[in-house]
């Protein structure tokens, strides 16, 4: 049988290989929690809450007090009816970060238990994705130098971090293209223009014949108009990130024809709402990333099997683990450069 019998929360700390440091944030590492959903049989799942204060509003000290909430719904409760699980999850709307690690280790109980992998769950649609690589914010010539080496390792995309000095984000740029030519770019301002100064930013780049895949979240996250205004007056497509958290967030930029990406992260929604957007994208035929916060390799296998199941992204932002020190890789994936592999 497949019946829930516990559930545990570890708070487990992780230090990043250097500050990583995107427009008005620096952080020297993460504090995580490590959920564990226990079934009757022996099966352990393992899920992981990675959470964000600037994205989400949540705070790490809170978690413990959900655990006793999450085992109370959750004991006794079958995993193969994992649907009506991810249903009482969807109510902790203050915690997405929790709800998605629980959905997914409810999920791995489940694979542990039939012997099926999980990115098989969601439906099997590749055996293989590709991550990019960050280069977090920094000197011109340190930016530089960490993107020529990402890209001498073998990474195709290779994401930078803009927004907080219009000008010399400009020449980060252009110093970046100069030692990584044939390179895709991912530029993130994670909030940190107005439209006005996005739009610049954007139009400087084309004048000067520097081509990014995506121009993610460019301006505030509650300015959709904003959003709209900078899709329709730049060159590259632009994405949301920050703007979009649940399937309610990307309905309305929908409605609003506000972008042209959207970047799933499961420590925004949860499992439940990324699969809601996955089908209102295609509905809408608006592309999708898939990113991260701060997980380690426990956090960061949940988005891999999520994407492999699907097959639903065209770029994969999952380098988190990459970045951070850890003990031991813990994924059910392997981890060759920039691929990832079921």
């Amino acid at each position: 049988m497949g019946k829930i019998v516990d559930v545990k929360f570890i708070v487990k700390e992780y230090t990043y290989e250097k500050p990583f440091h995107i427009a008005n944030s620096i952080a020297a590492g993460s504090t995580n929690v490590e959920v564990q959903v226990f079934v009757e049989n022996g099966a352990i799942g393992y899920g992981e809450a990675a959470p964000s204060y600037r994205v989400n509003g949540e705070r790490v000290e809170t978690f413990p007090t959900l655990e006793a909430f999450v085992k109370e719904q959750l004991v006794g409760v079958d995993v193969r009816n994992y649907r009506r699980i991810f249903d009482i999850m969807d109510g902790l709307r203050s915690a997405s970060s929790v709800k998605a690690a629980v959905q997914f280790a409810v999920l791995d109980a489940f694979s542990v238990e039939t012997g099926v992998p999980v990115y098989q769950l969601f439906g099997g649609a590749k055996d293989e994705i590709e991550t990019d690589k960050t280069v977090g914010i920094d000197t011109v010539e340190n930016m530089a130098t960490e993107a020529r080496k990402i890209f001498e390792s073998g990474f195709k995309t290779i994401k930078i971090k803009v927004g907080e000095d219009l000008k010399k984000d400009i020449q980060v740029m252009e110093a970046i293209a100069e030692v990584t030519r044939g390179a895709n770019y991912i530029v993130d301002a994670n909030t940190g223009y107005t439209p006005k100064e996005a739009i610049y930013f954007a139009k400087a780049l084309y004048s000067r014949g520097i081509d990014i895949s995506v121009f993610e979240q460019p301006v505030k996250a509650e300015d959709i108009e904003g959003l709209k205004f900078v899709r329709y007056n730049s060159p590259f497509p632009v994405a949301a990130d920050e703007s979009a958290r649940t399937r309610y967030d990307v309905l309305r930029l929908i409605k609003h024809d506000a972008v042209d990406f959207v970047n799933i992260k499961l420590m925004k929604s949860g499992i439940s709402d990324a699969l809601a957007i996955v089908e209102m994208a295609n509905t809408a035929k608006i592309q999708l990333m898939i990113g991260c916060m701060s997980e380690s390799s426990v956090g960061i296998n949940q988005s891999v099997q999520f994407a492999l199941g699907t097959g639903a992204f065209v770029f994969h932002d999952l380098d988190s683990h990459l970045m951070l020190l850890e003990d031991s890789f813990r994924g059910k994936f392997v981890q060759k450069g920039p691929r990832m592999l079921a």
